[in-house]
């Protein structure tokens, strides 16, 4: 069935441990020789078909139009190197890619069982990893194309619940929230947030003293500078008043495993298994490749929202297909076997390899927020709760410090150095210039491992664009 697999193997190298720092070339391409064996135990699950006759592309049409794909794609940034520290790009895992590839050969659909058989049953055993991380034994949840379906798909239960009721997220929560209740007629809100960029409490209960509040989104890792919502403070308002309370966990989920947490943080992680709802984006933190993000519902009875009915579709199985708990229709099973392997090498445990994996990119942003801290010429924000760090130019006013973060940020890229800028409240730099208002900041995410041997060398070329 597949010729170009026919031939013995060549040598295979030792799994492949995630370290891009080490490649040489930059880009991890021995890990391909372990795609020859995998294909073979594929294709030998389907050894009784007959050879087909498809039509193959001819080998120099097709290496001149993926050269010509390559060179089109040089036309990025670096996002797979440590020194690419701008926004929130991670390179999946070898595993993942290696598995994501492996199948595309089948390319199954997972809205369906007769359209992803086994990648359905992956689907579900990687979900219910991702939800026992969180504390839950039973649930209802599925992957997604990302977090702002996952969003999506949460709010939406919650307006089914709680029709027309006021959603509330916090000034710093992702804007996908607001564009989502308007898409679903839901009126919102935004709530302030302290100099920690953390919902403000005092705020948030005399909006809802004020009445007519359906839902509360927390969000547990901002995604301008990965501030962590107080979610303890935030039960006990329920507790009161009884509203849904949605935990966005898109870029922040997985720390729930990291040990080096600040105490408010890790205050608020312990407290997850009591929310109602969760997103998380394993295209995020965890290795995957875009797009798979997650939501979780804690009660499975929610799944009655989703009934529907179908004249084509189902008919391999009286089992519960996927399709039938999602607002998408076909999704990648790709992705959930992905996530799957990726699981299998790295389980979703504190103490494990992959918690120390995040515990590497927390130590290098409390690192890199050390140096900045000492520095003169900067003015930092609080310490990171996760692995963002934003810091502001020392400058006469708002608009000099924004302009002289633009001109670094220039020349930081001339340099190999890729940063990023963001607009954010002065008061989380202490408003110096005493006008209130905001600032344009720089910004890191430091999101893979490897930044925390990369961070000399990021701070000599942060250096050399203050020259």
């Amino acid at each position: 069935m597949c010729e170009a697999f026919t031939g013995p193997a060549p040598p295979l190298p030792d799994v492949m441990l995630y370290d891009s720092a080490r490649m040489p070339a930059q880009l991890d391409a021995d890990s391909l020789l372990l795609l020859h064996d995998a294909l073979a135990r594929l294709e030998e699950g389907f050894a009784r078909l007959p050879t087909p006759h498809a039509r193959q592309a001819d080998p120099a049409a097709l290496r001149k139009v993926l050269l010509e794909a390559a060179e089109r794609m040089r036309d990025n940034y670096p996002y797979f190197h440590p020194q690419y520290a701008g926004q929130m790009l991670k390179p999946p895992h070898a595993v993942a890619r290696l598995a994501y590839a492996l199948a595309m050969w089948i390319n199954p659909n997972n809205h369906a069982l007769d359209g992803g058989r086994a990648s359905s049953a992956m689907e579900k055993e990687a979900v219910a990893g991702i939800a026992r991380m969180f504390g839950w034994e039973t649930h209802l949840g599925h992957l997604t194309s990302g977090g702002t379906m996952a969003n999506l798909e949460a709010l939406w239960i919650a307006g089914e619940l709680k029709p027309g009721a006021t959603v509330l997220a916090s000034s710093q929560a992702h804007y996908t929230h607001s564009r989502i209740s308007a898409v679903l007629k839901l009126p919102f809100e935004s709530v302030p947030v302290d100099r920690y960029g953390r919902m403000e409490i005092a705020a948030l209960e005399r909006r809802l003293q004020a009445g007519g509040v359906g839902t509360v989104v927390a969000t547990l890792g901002t995604t301008a500078v990965g501030s962590v919502d107080p979610l303890p403070e935030i039960l006990a308002l329920r507790e009161r008043h009884g509203f849904r309370l949605h935990a966005d966990c898109a870029y922040g989920g997985y720390y729930v495993l990291a040990d080096n947490l600040l105490p408010a943080a890790r205050a608020a992680f312990d407290r997850i298994v009591e929310v109602d709802s969760i997103v998380i984006d394993p295209h995020k933190h965890g290795l995957q490749p875009y797009g798979c993000g997650c939501v979780l519902f804690r009660d499975p009875a929610v799944g009655s929202h989703y009934r529907h009915e179908s004249p084509y579709t189902y008919f391999s199985s009286g089992d519960l297909h996927l399709g039938e708990i999602s607002l998408e229709c076909s999704r990648p099973g790709a992705a959930a076997v992905a996530l799957w392997t990726t699981q299998r090498l790295f389980p979703l445990v504190r103490g494990g390899e992959f918690a120390r994996m995040l515990q590497d990119c927390r130590a290098a942003a409390l690192d890199f927020h050390a140096e900045l801290a000492k520095d003169a010429r900067f003015i930092t924000a609080f310490p990171p709760e996760l692995d963002i760090v934003v810091w502001a130019v020392r400058a006469d006013s708002a608009a000099e410090s924004s302009r002289r973060a633009s001109e670094i940020f220039a020349k930081a890229e001339r340099a190999g150095l890729y940063l990023a800028l963001a607009v954010l409240p002065a008061a989380f730099f202490g408003d110096p210039w005493g006008a209130g208002g905001t600032v344009t900041a720089l910004r890191s995410v430091l999101m893979k491992p490897e930044h925390r041997d990369a961070l000399p060398q990021i701070l000599a070329l942060l250096e050399q664009s203050l020259a």
